[in-house]
């Protein structure tokens, strides 16, 4: 199913003996390389998985543009924040609303061609954006109509994607995938938007859609490459519906507390909503203190994955899950109490950098214990709950600190995270002691 690396035709000449001080320098500094950087081995053992790494890193920084040109294109139409406000909406809706029934399609038809045609269809939609843009078409219903439908091809796209992964790889290499994909999200993240606003700034909306059309045609060719992907189903088994797959995920307490658990981080000790009052009522600064608040992170994110090359190495996964929640929670209490602002972006890197080491144990969980049949509706529920999650958590920080205030909703929000998740891990012993060689959903 996969294209192992290409091996050398010519003989090898023999090898040039190396002095024993440079042989054990160079393997010595190999070790550590591997030890702390990103495990690339997914890359050099699937030909498949490398396509569509690059396909999807190409097509999320498009995404990320368009993102932000759409934000641009309805404030100019309007001059209102509340029409921005609503793309959120007509984005959040159909991703929630479809996501449940893409993970249950992911597990009826072959994954390969959904993961195509749903990419083909934001691509469409992005062209269509430019085409609309380029005559004229100043509608902002127009905006929200495509960007709505964008959503619900994203959560076609979602879970079938992600569960073709465990099909191109071998489990042991399941942390190494995951902890580079994670890098694809907060590039995106970073970068996207970044270039998005220059795009439009020398170009205008029409080109950044324009753009973002084409950056699809690197995952569309990824798509195109892979082998079929038909569920593995046994003979017999019913026809794949939403309610069999959380009747399923009720059955199954490992599983089960992968969502749990990251819910205390995203409900409790989310801060993000209040980043603008915290520029400046912590720090004294405005809106570039903001977005470095917004980057912290994401940088640290990305970190996570370029610095993860001990994961691999790491057997319980439950364990590693419920510590690096507890890690968000008190880097998020810690940036409660700083008012230097070096000191706060330093902790909320290091809130995103924990974030990611949970995001790769959680998603190994889940692509491992999960049979194949299951895994497009795990991650359907999946998308729903990142999606809903930092919404949830956004409406109850803002709530908590209008009723007090950001440091009370910020300190309290991360002990709460920490609080939380000890309970969880003390009731429910079993997922501390999941070990990722004998996997127990």
């Amino acid at each position: 199913m996969t294209e192992q690396a290409e091996q050398p035709t010519d003989t090898p000449a023999a090898p040039v003996p190396a002095t024993p001080t440079t042989g054990a320098g160079t393997a010595g500094g190999m070790a550590v390389r591997r030890r702390i950087f990103a495990d690339l081995t997914p890359f050099r053992i699937s030909a498949d998985y490398r396509r569509l790494w690059f396909g999807n890193m190409v097509s999320w920084v498009g995404s990320a543009m368009t993102a932000l040109a759409i934000s641009l294109q309805v404030y100019d139409l309007t001059g209102s924040s509340f029409y921005v406000g609503l793309v959120g909406i007509f984005t959040l809706v159909p991703l929630v609303a479809f996501g449940l029934y893409g993970g249950a399609i992911a597990d009826t038809v072959d994954r390969r061609k959904l993961g195509l045609y749903s990419a083909l269809g934001s691509a469409v939609l992005s062209a269509a954006l430019s085409a609309g843009t380029f005559a004229g078409v100043a509608n902002v219903w127009f905006l929200y109509a495509v960007i709505a439908l964008q959503s619900v091809c994203q959560a076609l796209n979602g879970p079938a994607r992600s569960a073709m992964i465990p099909r191109l790889l071998p489990p042991e290499h399941l942390p190494a995938a995951n902890a580079l994909n994670s890098m694809v999200m907060t590039t995106g993240t970073l970068v996207g938007p970044m270039l998005g606003g220059l795009v439009v700034g020398f170009a205008g909306y029409k080109t950044a859609y324009l753009i973002d059309a084409v950056t699809f045609a690197a995952s569309l060719y990824a798509m195109w490459r892979l082998p079929a992907m038909l569920p593995e189903r046994s003979a017999g088994a019913k026809r794949p519906s939403v309610l069999e797959g959380l009747r399923f995920l009720a059955t199954r307490p490992n599983l089960r507390m992968t969502f749990f658990s990251d819910f205390c981080a995203m409900i409790l000790a989310q801060p993000r909503a209040l980043f603008p009052a915290v520029a400046v009522l912590w720090y004294g600064g405005d809106a570039r203190t903001t977005g470095l608040l917004v980057a912290a992170p994401a940088i640290g994110a990305l970190l996570g994955g370029v610095f993860s090359g001990w994961q691999g190495r790491i057997h319980r996964h439950g364990l590693a899950v419920l510590i690096s929640v507890g890690g968000w929670g008190a880097a998020i209490a810690v940036f409660g109490l700083t008012r230097q602002l070096w000191l706060g972006l330093f902790m909320l890197a290091v809130a995103g950098f924990s974030d990611t080491v949970s995001m790769v144990f959680r998603n190994t969980m889940m692509q491992v214990a999960a049979p194949d049949d299951m895994r497009g509706r795990l991650q359907g529920v999946f998308i729903v709950v990142v999606a809903g999650g930092p919404r949830l958590g956004d409406f109850l920080a803002g709530t908590v600190a209008d009723l007090t205030s950001p440091t009370a909703m910020v300190v309290g929000g991360g002990l709460a995270c920490v609080l939380a998740v000890t309970v969880l891990g003390l009731s429910r012993r079993g997922f501390s002691r999941y070990d990722a060689r004998n996997p127990v959903p």
